[in-house]
């Protein structure tokens, strides 16, 4: 058991009381005593609403300031906090808020507006996350009274709250429940992996020993809070080392990113191998495929020259001041890591799950191997059920501090993941190497089985598919024993070069042979099609294969 999440959060506000904690980017800031305020307010409606430790609070809205307040309120109070990404549609939400048996719901107003609260029966008071004010209550009668009781509550606790010394939270043991995390709404089926405090205890304190990040330092937060991967290292661990985090309240693109990035100059940066791979191709890429550049780069005094100013320009782009780029989430090109590795980029690359709180192996960018997910973390146990773990792929076991309590009602998939020996299945197929370093093959469900019977994981085939010209993304698939490629075409550099459907199908075709020359014959692809519109991705960017398993 580790130390108490509770006790990380209140020692954390007390000991940078006067410090900046927070801002919305562009917008409003506030210090580590304002939250301490905010989070009496919400305490104060949770008593108001009769809430008891353990009943479910809902939470849906883009990254902000408000979002982190009800978070830390839900879990110092006890309750079970519910985030729920503010891009599902409202029967998502609908389903989520009744699935997790919620009692109270924060909205940010806009999505409010498109929500039926007849159809969330259990919500007793929906709360706005853009003030707090009260939205709708199961009981209309109830309104007043209430909102008189909330003022005169919060009014008597701040009166009391003299300074840091006197700031308290209830006390809140590390085996109850912090977070029901839903990854998907009712597209998929419904799984609600139920985190505890002390799964994301261990994720924090590990971090704090291995990750680059101190007290005062910057940090952008563009990650999705309602998924665990932005949500442990964008907010709740540098929170509660008492770092400085900036929201980008608006969805980002990669250029509101950047821009932010060089205001701000974050310390430590988080990314999806989204982000990575686009700067690669939109910028990097050009300037490699000049003549001049190509003659330069194979002479080996030139192209120490050459990938030097490639790497300030890079490091520049994102503000110039980070230790190092942790990527996660989803796999990274072979092209772009090994591009980011010959030019000595501090990047490296974790391995986490929703499941896991999410932190399962990382390594330092100094410290780590080329393509390899680093070291399992220290409160983690790792085995592959493979009779040779360093040279032949099996699914990735795992037990430890940091795996799940299981899903919520649903105990079917929980008895399907996690062994009575506390072992649990991830899904995931790797090897680990003599040294400890985790390398991921793949997902055994995506895996395909090769005509004579040879392992073929479509993520390798779509890396080679995914740098070539005009390619946006794309998604191997089988079917009649055939490899399939579906292709989003890039439409923004088709249309520079004025190329329509036509000339994009003759473009693909060619890069279909092209690469079947240039991989094993079992891993050639048959046939290519165009897609009309982007893939739709889970919270961390990857593809939701299943979607497209008919297509």
């Amino acid at each position: 058991m580790k130390e108490k999440l509770v006790n990380l959060i209140q020692e954390s506000i007390r000991k940078n009381w006067d410090n900046k904690a927070m801002t919305n980017y562009g917008g409003d800031s506030i210090t580590f005593s304002g939250m301490a305020e905010k989070i009496l307010l919400l305490h104060t409606q949770f008593e108001e609403a009769e809430v008891q430790q353990g009943d479910k609070i809902a939470l849906v809205g883009k990254n902000s300031i408000n979002w982190t307040v009800v978070y830390l309120a839900t879990v110092t109070y006890g309750a079970v906090v519910v985030p729920i990404l503010p891009d599902f549609k409202p029967s998502d939400i609908h389903h989520i808020v009744n699935h997790s048996d919620a009692i109270l719901l924060y909205s940010a107003d806009n999505i409010f507006e498109n929500l039926e609260s007849n159809q969330m029966e259990k919500v007793r008071f929906t709360f706005s996350l853009n003030d707090f004010s009260l939205l709708h209550a199961d009981n209309p009668r109830k309104t007043e009274a209430f909102r008189e009781s909330v003022n005169s509550g919060i009014q008597k606790k701040l009166d009391n709250l003299t300074g840091a010394a006197v700031f308290q939270l209830p006390s809140i043991g590390n085996d109850s429940l912090a977070v029901f995390s839903y990854t998907s709404g009712t597209t998929g089926f419904t799984k609600g992996v139920m985190i505890t405090h002390n799964n994301l205890a261990a994720n924090l304190i590990y971090a704090n020993n291995n990750m680059p990040l101190q007290s005062g330092d910057d940090i952008v937060s563009f990650l999705p809070l309602a998924h665990a991967y932005g949500c442990a290292f964008e907010f709740l661990w540098p929170f509660t080392i008492g770092a400085h985090i900036t929201f980008l309240t608006k969805t980002p693109s990669p250029q509101i990113i950047l821009k932010a990035f060089k205001e701000i100059r974050p310390r430590l940066i988080l990314a999806v191998p989204l982000i990575m791979e686009k700067i690669y191709k939109k910028q990097i890429l050009p300037a490699l495929g000049k003549s001049s550049i190509k003659l330069m780069l194979k002479l080996p005094l030139l192209s120490t020259v050459i990938e030097n100013k490639i790497k300030k320009k890079l490091t520049d782009s994102f503000g110039g001041n980070f230790h190092e780029i942790v990527i996660g989430g989803a796999p990274l090109s072979s092209e772009v890591e090994d591009f980011l590795h010959r030019i000595k980029f501090p990047f490296s690359i974790g391995y986490g799950m929703t499941e896991c709180a999410p932190l399962i192996s990382y390594a330092s960018w100094n410290k780590t191997k080329l393509r390899s997910a680093g070291k399992p973390v220290d409160c983690l146990e790792i085995k592959i059920d493979s009779p040779d773990p360093c040279n032949e792929a099996g699914e990735i076991l795992l037990r430890g501090e940091n795996v799940m309590q299981g899903y919520y009602k649903n105990p079917e998939a929980t008895q399907a993941a996690l062994e009575p020996d506390g072992w649990m299945h991830t899904g995931d197929l790797g090897l680990i190497d003599s040294d400890n370093f985790v390398f991921i093959k793949g997902r055994s469900k995506s895996m395909i089985l090769g005509p004579s019977g040879q392992n073929i994981y479509p993520e390798e085939i779509e890396a080679r598919y995914n740098n070539l010209p005009f390619v946006q993304e794309s998604l191997v698939t089988e079917k009649n024993n055939k490899l399939i490629i579906l292709i989003y075409p890039d439409h923004e550099t088709a249309d520079k070069k004025g190329l329509n459907d036509e000339d994009l199908k003759k473009v693909f075709e060619e890069h279909r042979r092209f690469l079947n020359q240039n991989m094993p014959t079992y891993m050639g692809v048959s046939a290519v099609r165009i897609f009309s519109e982007e893939f739709e991705k889970t919270p961390k960017k990857s593809i939701k294969r299943f979607l497209y398993a008919n297509v």
